[in-house]
C-alpha cells in the first residue's frame, strides 16, 4: 500500500493505508492467516498471546434490532466510553459484544496510531501487552471472520468501526476510533468499515493514546486496553 505520491496515513487513491492484516487498508496485499490462532488456555487465562477460553469460534449471533449497549474501555491513559448501536451493524455489534464479554480484548494494545486519523487495536492473537509481537501485530484475530454489512452513516470524530482487509467478509476483532472529522472523506471513499457506535465519553483518552505514540504509527510501547466491559 502507498506510493511515492501518497501522504501519511493514505494511499494515492485516498484510501487509508497500513501493513497487511486487518488494517484500515483498502490496498492490503493479502489477508492474514487466521486459520491457526494461538491456543486458548483453560479458565479464561491468556498466555503466549492465546485467546481466552470461552470466546467465540465462529460468527456470534447478531445483536437484536434496537439494542444499544455501553462499553467501557479502560486504559492507563483513562477510560473511553463507547455506545454501541445494533441498528448500525447488528452482526458487527454482536461480534464485538461477544468478544468483550469473554475477555478477548483485555490486555490487547492499540498497535496502530495515525495522528488526526485513527487509533486501532483489537488483535488478541499477536498484540497483547505481555506478549506483544511487533512483527505480527495487526495481522491476527479471533480465528474467524464475520459477514460484511452496509455502511449507512458517516465516519466522524469519535466513530468506532471495525477494521478489515481488502477481502470481502474479512472483519475479525480489530477496530478503530476515528480521531478527526478530517478522516471522513478517506474512510468514506472505501465505505466498507462497519460502524458499530461512537465514543460518548473519553475522547480525550483516545487523543492521549495518539499523543503517546509521538507520531510513530506502530509504537514500540503501545497503550493497552486493561479491561473492556459491556454494561448489563
Amino acid at each position: 500500500a502507498g506510493s511515492s505520491d501518497s501522504v501519511a496515513g493514505y494511499d494515492a487513491s485516498g484510501n487509508p493505508v497500513g501493513s497487511s492484516g486487518s488494517q484500515i487498508d483498502g490496498q492490503a496485499s493479502s489477508a492474514p492467516d487466521r486459520s491457526a490462532p494461538a491456543s486458548a488456555q483453560s479458565g479464561g487465562s491468556v498466555t503466549g498471546g492465546g485467546i481466552p477460553a470461552g470466546c467465540p469460534k465462529a460468527q456470534p449471533p447478531a445483536a437484536p434490532a434496537g439494542q444499544t449497549k455501553i462499553v467501557t474501555i479502560d486504559t492507563p491513559k483513562g477510560a473511553i466510553e463507547v455506545t454501541l448501536t445494533a441498528d448500525l451493524s447488528p452482526i458487527a455489534v454482536g461480534n464485538f459484544l461477544a468478544l468483550a464479554s469473554c475477555g478477548y480484548y483485555d490486555t490487547v494494545v492499540f498497535h496502530r496510531v495515525v495522528p488526526d486519523f485513527v487509533i486501532q487495536g483489537g488483535d488478541g492473537q499477536f498484540a497483547r501487552q505481555a506478549t506483544y509481537d511487533a512483527t505480527r501485530a495487526g495481522t491476527g484475530g479471533p480465528g474467524y471472520e464475520i459477514q460484511d454489512e452496509p455502511v449507512t452513516t458517516l465516519y466522524g470524530r469519535g466513530t468506532v468501526a471495525m477494521a478489515r482487509t481488502a477481502a470481502p467478509n474479512s472483519v475479525g476483532s480489530q477496530f478503530f476510533i476515528v480521531l478527526s472529522d478530517s478522516a471522513r472523506d478517506a474512510l468514506a471513499s472505501a465505505n466498507t468499515y462497519q460502524i458499530i457506535g461512537a465514543v460518548t465519553k473519553g475522547m480525550e483518552t483516545a487523543d492521549a493514546i495518539a499523543a503517546a505514540a509521538a507520531g510513530v504509527e506502530n509504537p514500540a510501547a503501545p497503550i493497552p486496553m486493561t479491561k473492556v466491559t459491556a454494561a448489563p
